[in-house]
Protein backbone atom coordinates (compact mmCIF):
# COMPACT_ATOMS: atom_id res chain seq x y z
CA UNK A 1 0.00 0.00 0.00
CA UNK A 2 1.38 3.39 -1.02
CA UNK A 3 2.10 5.99 1.66
CA UNK A 4 0.09 9.21 1.75
CA UNK A 5 3.08 11.35 2.77
CA UNK A 6 6.71 10.94 2.02
CA UNK A 7 9.27 10.83 4.78
CA UNK A 8 10.42 14.32 3.84
CA UNK A 9 6.90 15.68 4.26
CA UNK A 10 6.50 13.88 7.56
CA UNK A 11 9.73 15.40 8.84
CA UNK A 12 8.57 18.87 7.73
CA UNK A 13 5.26 18.49 9.55
CA UNK A 14 7.07 17.23 12.63
CA UNK A 15 9.23 20.34 12.65
CA UNK A 16 6.36 22.76 11.82
CA UNK A 17 3.93 21.63 14.54
CA UNK A 18 6.24 22.37 17.50
CA UNK A 19 7.13 25.74 15.98
CA UNK A 20 3.45 26.62 15.48
CA UNK A 21 2.76 25.68 19.12
CA UNK A 22 5.54 27.95 20.32
CA UNK A 23 4.21 30.87 18.24
CA UNK A 24 0.66 30.38 19.53
CA UNK A 25 1.92 30.21 23.11
CA UNK A 26 3.88 33.45 22.66
CA UNK A 27 0.84 35.18 21.22
CA UNK A 28 -1.31 34.07 24.14
CA UNK A 29 1.21 35.24 26.72
CA UNK A 30 1.82 38.53 24.87
CA UNK A 31 -1.92 39.43 24.68
CA UNK A 32 -2.77 42.19 27.22
CA UNK A 33 -4.97 40.96 29.99
CA UNK A 34 -7.70 43.05 31.57
CA UNK A 35 -6.44 44.23 34.92
CA UNK A 36 -9.56 44.20 37.09
CA UNK A 37 -7.71 45.91 39.93
CA UNK A 38 -6.60 48.77 37.66
CA UNK A 39 -10.13 49.12 36.31
CA UNK A 40 -11.50 49.40 39.83
CA UNK A 41 -8.91 52.04 40.70
CA UNK A 42 -9.75 54.04 37.55
CA UNK A 43 -13.47 53.81 38.35
CA UNK A 44 -12.83 54.97 41.90
CA UNK A 45 -10.78 57.92 40.64
CA UNK A 46 -13.64 58.83 38.30
CA UNK A 47 -16.10 58.76 41.21
CA UNK A 48 -13.81 60.98 43.26
CA UNK A 49 -13.51 63.42 40.36
CA UNK A 50 -17.28 63.49 39.95
CA UNK A 51 -17.87 63.96 43.65
CA UNK A 52 -15.44 66.90 43.75
CA UNK A 53 -17.06 68.64 40.76
CA UNK A 54 -18.87 71.90 41.52
CA UNK A 55 -22.44 70.94 40.71
CA UNK A 56 -25.33 73.25 39.81
CA UNK A 57 -28.96 72.78 38.86
CA UNK A 58 -29.53 72.01 35.18
CA UNK A 59 -32.22 70.98 32.74
CA UNK A 60 -31.08 68.00 30.59
CA UNK A 61 -33.29 69.35 27.79
CA UNK A 62 -31.29 72.58 27.46
CA UNK A 63 -27.85 71.97 29.03
CA UNK A 64 -24.93 72.28 26.61
CA UNK A 65 -21.75 70.23 26.18
CA UNK A 66 -19.44 72.48 28.23
CA UNK A 67 -21.90 72.58 31.13
CA UNK A 68 -22.12 68.79 31.11
CA UNK A 69 -18.34 68.58 31.44
CA UNK A 70 -18.48 71.03 34.35
CA UNK A 71 -21.07 68.79 36.00
CA UNK A 72 -18.63 65.87 35.93
CA UNK A 73 -19.76 64.08 32.76
CA UNK A 74 -17.08 62.40 30.71
CA UNK A 75 -16.81 63.45 27.07
CA UNK A 76 -18.47 60.20 25.99
CA UNK A 77 -21.35 60.65 28.44
CA UNK A 78 -21.85 64.28 27.41
CA UNK A 79 -21.93 63.41 23.68
CA UNK A 80 -24.27 60.49 24.39
CA UNK A 81 -26.80 62.73 26.17
CA UNK A 82 -26.69 65.38 23.44
CA UNK A 83 -27.13 62.74 20.68
CA UNK A 84 -30.03 61.24 22.64
CA UNK A 85 -31.65 64.66 22.74
CA UNK A 86 -30.87 65.38 19.06
CA UNK A 87 -32.72 62.21 18.05
CA UNK A 88 -35.95 63.85 19.24
CA UNK A 89 -36.04 62.49 22.78
CA UNK A 90 -37.31 64.73 25.58
CA UNK A 91 -36.56 64.35 29.26
CA UNK A 92 -39.93 64.59 31.03
CA UNK A 93 -38.83 63.37 34.44
CA UNK A 94 -35.32 63.12 35.99
CA UNK A 95 -35.35 59.32 35.68
CA UNK A 96 -35.40 59.66 31.87
CA UNK A 97 -31.71 60.60 32.07
CA UNK A 98 -30.91 57.09 33.33
CA UNK A 99 -32.31 55.69 30.05
CA UNK A 100 -29.74 57.60 28.01
CA UNK A 101 -27.13 55.21 26.58
CA UNK A 102 -23.75 55.62 28.24
CA UNK A 103 -25.02 57.16 31.52
CA UNK A 104 -24.08 54.71 34.28
CA UNK A 105 -26.22 54.14 37.36
CA UNK A 106 -23.53 55.65 39.57
CA UNK A 107 -23.41 58.78 37.43
CA UNK A 108 -27.19 59.13 37.49
CA UNK A 109 -27.28 58.81 41.28
CA UNK A 110 -24.63 61.54 41.53
CA UNK A 111 -26.47 64.05 39.32
CA UNK A 112 -30.06 63.19 40.30
CA UNK A 113 -30.32 65.89 43.03
CA UNK A 114 -29.29 68.57 40.53
CA UNK A 115 -31.74 67.76 37.72
CA UNK A 116 -34.54 70.32 37.25
CA UNK A 117 -36.96 69.70 34.40
CA UNK A 118 -38.29 73.03 33.07
CA UNK A 119 -42.00 73.73 32.99
CA UNK A 120 -41.91 73.59 29.17
CA UNK A 121 -40.83 69.94 29.20
CA UNK A 122 -42.10 68.54 32.50
CA UNK A 123 -45.23 66.45 32.74
CA UNK A 124 -47.86 68.93 33.88
CA UNK A 125 -49.97 68.04 36.92
CA UNK A 126 -53.68 67.61 36.46
CA UNK A 127 -54.42 70.69 38.52
CA UNK A 128 -52.05 73.52 39.26
CA UNK A 129 -51.89 74.59 42.86
CA UNK A 130 -52.62 78.29 43.44
CA UNK A 131 -49.29 78.66 45.19
CA UNK A 132 -47.25 76.90 42.52
CA UNK A 133 -44.02 78.73 41.85
CA UNK A 134 -43.43 80.06 38.35
CA UNK A 135 -39.89 79.28 37.27
CA UNK A 136 -39.30 82.27 34.96
CA UNK A 137 -40.86 85.75 35.49
CA UNK A 138 -43.02 87.08 32.70
CA UNK A 139 -42.26 90.55 31.24
CA UNK A 140 -44.31 93.26 33.00
CA UNK A 141 -46.90 95.32 31.16
CA UNK A 142 -48.91 98.37 32.29
CA UNK A 143 -51.28 97.53 35.14
CA UNK A 144 -53.59 99.33 37.56
CA UNK A 145 -52.16 99.40 41.05
CA UNK A 146 -55.64 99.46 42.61
CA UNK A 147 -56.73 96.16 41.02
CA UNK A 148 -53.52 94.17 40.47
CA UNK A 149 -53.55 90.74 42.13
CA UNK A 150 -51.07 88.61 44.05
CA UNK A 151 -50.48 86.20 41.17
CA UNK A 152 -49.48 88.95 38.74
CA UNK A 153 -47.06 90.63 41.15
CA UNK A 154 -45.52 87.22 41.80
CA UNK A 155 -45.45 86.27 38.10
CA UNK A 156 -43.48 89.35 37.01
CA UNK A 157 -40.94 88.68 39.76
CA UNK A 158 -41.63 91.92 41.66
CA UNK A 159 -42.63 90.33 44.97
CA UNK A 160 -42.78 86.92 46.58
CA UNK A 161 -46.17 85.42 47.31
CA UNK A 162 -46.07 86.47 50.95
CA UNK A 163 -44.91 90.00 50.07
CA UNK A 164 -47.60 90.35 47.39
CA UNK A 165 -50.30 89.27 49.84
CA UNK A 166 -49.08 91.83 52.38
CA UNK A 167 -48.99 94.50 49.68
CA UNK A 168 -52.59 93.83 48.60
CA UNK A 169 -53.78 94.03 52.22
CA UNK A 170 -51.92 97.33 52.65
CA UNK A 171 -53.35 98.73 49.42
CA UNK A 172 -56.94 97.76 50.17
CA UNK A 173 -56.67 99.29 53.64
CA UNK A 174 -54.86 102.55 52.83
CA UNK A 175 -55.18 103.10 49.08
CA UNK A 176 -52.24 103.95 46.78
CA UNK A 177 -52.46 106.97 44.51
CA UNK A 178 -48.85 107.94 43.76
CA UNK A 179 -45.26 106.72 43.98
CA UNK A 180 -44.71 108.21 47.44
CA UNK A 181 -47.60 106.20 48.83
CA UNK A 182 -46.34 103.10 47.02
CA UNK A 183 -42.93 103.43 48.69
CA UNK A 184 -44.58 103.77 52.09
CA UNK A 185 -45.58 100.09 51.88
CA UNK A 186 -42.99 98.22 53.95
CA UNK A 187 -42.66 95.27 51.50
CA UNK A 188 -41.83 97.49 48.50
CA UNK A 189 -38.13 98.39 48.32
CA UNK A 190 -36.86 101.46 46.47
CA UNK A 191 -35.39 99.29 43.71
CA UNK A 192 -38.69 97.44 43.18
CA UNK A 193 -40.63 100.72 43.14
CA UNK A 194 -38.23 102.18 40.55
CA UNK A 195 -38.53 99.05 38.36
CA UNK A 196 -42.35 99.09 38.50
CA UNK A 197 -42.84 102.84 38.05
CA UNK A 198 -42.97 102.80 34.20
CA UNK A 199 -45.80 100.22 34.27
CA UNK A 200 -48.03 101.43 37.13
CA UNK A 201 -51.35 103.13 36.38
CA UNK A 202 -52.59 104.96 39.47
CA UNK A 203 -56.28 105.56 40.09
CA UNK A 204 -57.56 109.12 40.08
CA UNK A 205 -58.15 110.49 43.54
CA UNK A 206 -60.85 113.02 44.02
CA UNK A 207 -59.36 116.26 45.28
CA UNK A 208 -61.44 117.51 48.21
CA UNK A 209 -62.57 121.12 47.99
CA UNK A 210 -59.96 123.46 49.45
CA UNK A 211 -61.26 125.79 52.12
CA UNK A 212 -57.99 127.73 52.23
CA UNK A 213 -55.12 127.22 49.74
CA UNK A 214 -51.71 126.53 51.27
CA UNK A 215 -49.08 129.28 51.07
CA UNK A 216 -46.03 127.53 49.67
CA UNK A 217 -43.31 129.68 51.25
CA UNK A 218 -44.51 129.64 54.86
CA UNK A 219 -46.08 126.16 55.11
CA UNK A 220 -44.43 123.63 57.42
CA UNK A 221 -44.04 119.94 56.58
CA UNK A 222 -47.39 118.94 58.12
CA UNK A 223 -49.25 121.62 56.16
CA UNK A 224 -47.56 120.63 52.91
CA UNK A 225 -48.37 116.98 53.56
CA UNK A 226 -52.06 117.86 53.71
CA UNK A 227 -51.93 118.86 50.04
CA UNK A 228 -53.17 116.01 47.85
CA UNK A 229 -50.31 114.90 45.61
CA UNK A 230 -47.51 115.73 48.05
CA UNK A 231 -46.19 112.64 49.81
CA UNK A 232 -43.73 112.45 52.73
CA UNK A 233 -40.67 112.22 50.49
CA UNK A 234 -41.86 115.01 48.22
CA UNK A 235 -42.38 117.24 51.27
CA UNK A 236 -38.71 116.91 52.21
CA UNK A 237 -37.61 117.60 48.62
CA UNK A 238 -39.85 120.69 48.33
CA UNK A 239 -38.62 122.16 51.62
CA UNK A 240 -34.97 121.53 50.70
CA UNK A 241 -35.42 123.18 47.31
CA UNK A 242 -37.32 126.09 48.88
CA UNK A 243 -34.41 126.69 51.26
CA UNK A 244 -31.85 126.73 48.42
CA UNK A 245 -34.08 128.92 46.25
CA UNK A 246 -34.97 131.43 48.96
CA UNK A 247 -38.68 130.83 48.41
CA UNK A 248 -41.01 130.45 45.45
CA UNK A 249 -41.93 133.50 43.36
CA UNK A 250 -44.46 131.57 41.27
CA UNK A 251 -46.27 128.31 41.90
CA UNK A 252 -45.03 127.09 38.50
CA UNK A 253 -41.54 126.77 40.00
CA UNK A 254 -42.79 123.70 41.84
CA UNK A 255 -42.33 121.78 38.57
CA UNK A 256 -38.55 122.23 39.05
CA UNK A 257 -38.58 120.17 42.23
CA UNK A 258 -37.24 116.61 41.67
CA UNK A 259 -39.90 113.99 42.40
CA UNK A 260 -42.93 116.13 41.52
CA UNK A 261 -44.57 114.21 38.67
CA UNK A 262 -46.65 115.84 35.97
CA UNK A 263 -49.92 114.33 37.20
CA UNK A 264 -49.26 115.37 40.81
CA UNK A 265 -48.17 118.83 39.70
CA UNK A 266 -51.57 119.48 38.13
CA UNK A 267 -53.33 118.47 41.35
CA UNK A 268 -51.02 120.49 43.59
CA UNK A 269 -51.45 123.74 41.63
CA UNK A 270 -55.13 123.88 42.57
CA UNK A 271 -54.33 123.76 46.28
CA UNK A 272 -51.44 126.21 46.74
CA UNK A 273 -50.43 129.82 46.18
CA UNK A 274 -47.23 131.87 46.63
CA UNK A 275 -46.57 135.05 48.55
CA UNK A 276 -43.55 136.46 46.71
CA UNK A 277 -42.96 139.00 49.48
CA UNK A 278 -41.68 136.15 51.66
CA UNK A 279 -38.75 135.19 49.43
CA UNK A 280 -35.16 135.65 50.61
CA UNK A 281 -32.95 137.76 48.34
CA UNK A 282 -29.19 137.70 47.70
CA UNK A 283 -27.16 140.90 47.80
CA UNK A 284 -25.12 140.22 44.70
CA UNK A 285 -22.62 143.00 45.53
CA UNK A 286 -21.71 141.68 48.99
CA UNK A 287 -22.95 138.04 49.38
CA UNK A 288 -20.24 135.48 49.99
CA UNK A 289 -19.52 132.84 47.30
CA UNK A 290 -20.89 129.99 49.42
CA UNK A 291 -24.30 131.67 49.78
CA UNK A 292 -24.54 132.40 46.06
CA UNK A 293 -23.28 128.94 45.08
CA UNK A 294 -26.17 127.26 46.92
CA UNK A 295 -28.78 128.98 44.76
CA UNK A 296 -30.09 126.63 42.01
CA UNK A 297 -30.20 129.50 39.47
CA UNK A 298 -26.48 130.35 39.88
CA UNK A 299 -24.42 127.56 38.28
CA UNK A 300 -20.64 127.39 38.89
CA UNK A 301 -19.86 129.01 35.52
CA UNK A 302 -21.96 132.07 36.34
CA UNK A 303 -20.60 132.26 39.90
CA UNK A 304 -17.02 132.44 38.65
CA UNK A 305 -17.90 135.30 36.30
CA UNK A 306 -19.72 137.20 39.07
CA UNK A 307 -16.83 136.92 41.52
CA UNK A 308 -14.21 137.89 38.96
CA UNK A 309 -16.14 140.90 37.66
CA UNK A 310 -17.17 142.01 41.15
CA UNK A 311 -13.59 141.99 42.33
CA UNK A 312 -12.59 144.24 39.43
CA UNK A 313 -15.65 146.49 39.21
CA UNK A 314 -17.01 146.49 42.75
CA UNK A 315 -20.67 145.75 42.00
CA UNK A 316 -23.75 146.44 39.91
CA UNK A 317 -26.91 148.50 40.15
CA UNK A 318 -29.24 146.57 37.85
CA UNK A 319 -29.59 143.15 36.26
CA UNK A 320 -29.22 144.84 32.87
CA UNK A 321 -25.57 145.53 33.68
CA UNK A 322 -24.98 141.84 34.28
CA UNK A 323 -26.44 141.09 30.86
CA UNK A 324 -24.34 143.76 29.13
CA UNK A 325 -21.16 142.39 30.71
CA UNK A 326 -22.14 138.89 29.47
CA UNK A 327 -22.14 137.46 32.97
CA UNK A 328 -25.56 135.93 32.33
CA UNK A 329 -28.01 135.68 29.46
CA UNK A 330 -31.25 137.62 29.36
CA UNK A 331 -33.23 134.46 30.16
CA UNK A 332 -30.99 133.66 33.13
CA UNK A 333 -31.29 137.23 34.38
CA UNK A 334 -35.09 137.20 34.10
CA UNK A 335 -35.25 134.02 36.18
CA UNK A 336 -32.75 135.19 38.80
CA UNK A 337 -33.76 138.88 39.04
CA UNK A 338 -36.51 138.40 41.69
CA UNK A 339 -33.86 136.96 44.03
CA UNK A 340 -31.25 139.70 43.54
CA UNK A 341 -30.76 142.68 45.83
CA UNK A 342 -28.32 145.24 44.44
CA UNK A 343 -28.23 147.52 47.48
CA UNK A 344 -25.34 149.91 47.07
CA UNK A 345 -22.19 149.16 45.13
CA UNK A 346 -19.13 148.15 47.09
CA UNK A 347 -16.64 151.03 47.09
CA UNK A 348 -13.37 150.60 45.24
CA UNK A 349 -10.68 149.03 47.39
CA UNK A 350 -13.21 147.29 49.66
CA UNK A 351 -12.69 143.88 51.22
CA UNK A 352 -11.93 141.11 48.74
CA UNK A 353 -14.36 138.29 48.03
CA UNK A 354 -13.76 134.97 49.65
Amino acid sequence: MARLFSEREIRAVAIFLPLAGVVIALLLFARPRADSAAARIAEAEMEVRRDSTARFQFDPNTVDYDQLLQLGFSKREAVSLIKYRASGKVFRIPEDVALCYGISDSMFRAIRPWIRIGRKYAIAPRQYRTGRRIAEPIPPSPFRIDTVGVRYLQAIGALTKRQAEAFVRWRDLSGIYDMDELRECYVVSDSVAAALEPYIIFPEREVPPIEQPVELNSADSATLRSVVGIGPRTVETIMHYRERLGGFVRVEQLAEVPGVTESNYEKILKQIYCDSCKIRKIDINFADPKTMGRHPYIPPRMLRKILKARQLKGGWSTAEELIEEKIMTREEAARLAPYLDFGSQQPSGGPADE
